[in-house]
């Protein structure tokens, strides 16, 4: 029988070596494996891990399986998916139609939006297309990145196997850092309360609650539960509410996300160290490279100027939602407890929120919170809850990061008294320029006749009533 070995492709002989690693006849330990992967090594995991990196090498398709993560996630949840009382639930509806029932008394935008009670799982699913979104472009940078240090290091005798298997390579790390984001979006299930916990419309136009998790918030700030439930579901109403009215607001956020994120470049000084004393038998070293963020440099200027309009944003949006809030509970007598509380949970974050913004390079806690909200009560007591939500009607009404420390500017504009704009600046100079060159001495009719010789009048005015032309002295 005729060998017809010499006619294999190299991609076909890496995608054969890398099988007989994850298969177990190889030198790679499948427990370490999985550590790469951020997953832990008990059986079923690394029979998922297993089974999706054997996918990723049959894919036909170039790119980043996304799937990966959505499985990942489902699999963690899966771990303790919690669960809730029909008295519960029906609890947490009666805190939401009175929280409804108060924010209405308190701002008119987008009052038609409902509220869905979630379990971890469907919160996963809901919001896993946004995660993706907002860490589509480190993962290609990364995936990218490794496989030219990897081509780039390989010994002599394995370039040409490596030559034509980049779409293999970008396949398998592609699906590594989609099993690690997964991970850490199952981790995020167990720790998020509502829709809008992150600043982020991970939702589109509605509100939710996770009631597994708003219990063991209650438990731990050892207040009435009740009184927990009627201000969470205020506040995630409130940010709901907003974003329905505001329906340029979310594609904005998503938008100014992705303009940060695709800033992102890679450290290739780092990653070809990685390259060069990576050990096939110790993934364990580049999942720790990933989850670490040692290969995301940093930020440069333009980044920092991305993330601060980015960052004003956010604090702008999560300064009126606790604003709004923190006016519709104001029948709550734990009100401020509560909202202390929840604002320092949120400031500090969860180990999962930490292993996101090491893994993508954005931190998703709002930043001056407290100095947005100020702004934002500041505004609506000098012109009302109704002028004050007019700001949100059209992108470029926004106050910027200048208006949060000094409100001053904001509120002149919206009382009618404010600084006018560049077309009325320009037409008030050439108003004014015209009244000057009027009023000033030594132009016009006045000094042609002071300039004419003696017994003669300018040229073009009549000598006298009757038209005749005018004697010479």
């Amino acid at each position: 029988m005729p060998d017809d070995s010499d006619d294999r492709r190299p991609e076909d002989e890496l995608r054969e070596m890398l099988q007989r690693f994850l298969s177990g006849d190889g030198p790679i330990d499948p427990s370490r494996l999985a550590g790469a992967a951020g997953m832990p090594s008990d059986p079923a995991q690394l029979q998922a891990l297993m089974a999706q990196l054997q996918a990723a090498l049959s894919r036909s398709e170039d790119g980043i399986d996304w799937s990966a993560a959505q499985r990942q996630a489902a699999a963690v949840v899966q771990r303790d998916p919690g669960s809730v009382t029909s008295a519960e639930r029906e609890a947490v509806q009666q805190a939401v139609d009175l929280a409804a029932m108060w924010l209405s008394a308190t701002t008119e935008i987008g009052a038609a939006t409902g509220l869905t009670m979630l379990s971890r799982q469907q919160w996963v699913d809901a919001t896993i297309p946004v995660w993706q979104e907002m860490s589509e472009p480190v993962a290609n940078s990364i995936a990218g990145a490794l496989t030219r240090a990897m081509q780039e290091h390989a010994p002599e005798e394995a370039q040409e196997m490596l030559a034509g298997a980049e779409k293999i390579l970008r396949n398998v790390g592609g699906t590594m850092f989609a099993m690690q984001l997964g991970n850490v979006v199952g981790q995020l299930a167990g720790e998020t309360v509502a829709g809008g916990d992150f600043g982020f419309p991970l939702l589109e136009d509605t509100a939710a609650l996770l009631p597994v998790n708003l219990r063991t918030v209650a438990e731990g700030l050892e207040i009435p539960e009740d009184q927990v439930r009627i201000w969470m579901a205020a506040r995630e109403l409130a940010h709901a509410r907003l974003f329905h009215h505001a329906r340029w607001l979310r594609l904005h956020v998503l938008s100014s996300v992705r303009e940060y994120a695709e800033g992102i470049h890679i450290d290739v000084d780092r990653l070809e160290e990685l390259a060069e004393s990576f050990d096939p038998t110790n993934p364990d070293e580049l999942r720790q490279a990933l989850s670490s963020g040692a290969l995301i440099p940093p930020k440069t200027q333009e980044q920092l100027e991305a993330l601060a309009r980015l960052e004003t944003t956010i604090a702008l949006i999560e300064g009126w939602v606790d604003a709004v809030t923190e006016a519709a509970t104001e029948r709550l007598p734990k009100r401020d407890a509560i909202a202390e509380s929840v604002r320092r949970r949120r400031a500090t974050g969860g180990p999962a929120e930490k292993a996101f913004g090491t893994l993508v390079g954005l931190e998703i806690r709002p930043r001056r919170l407290r100095e947005a909200a100020a702004f934002w009560r500041t505004v609506t007591d000098a012109v009302g809850a109704e002028v004050r939500d007019s700001l949100w009607d059209q992108p470029d009404l926004m106050p910027g990061s200048d208006d949060i420390d000094d409100p001053s500017r904001v509120i002149a504009r919206l009382q009618g008294v404010g600084e006018l704009d560049e077309m009325d600046l320009a037409l008030q100079e050439l108003l004014d320029d015209a009244e000057r060159s009027q009023d000033a001495p030594g132009t016009g009719a006045e000094a042609a006749a002071d300039e004419a010789p003696e017994g003669e009048t300018p040229e073009g005015e009549a000598g006298d009533e009757d038209g005749e032309e005018p004697k010479q002295g």
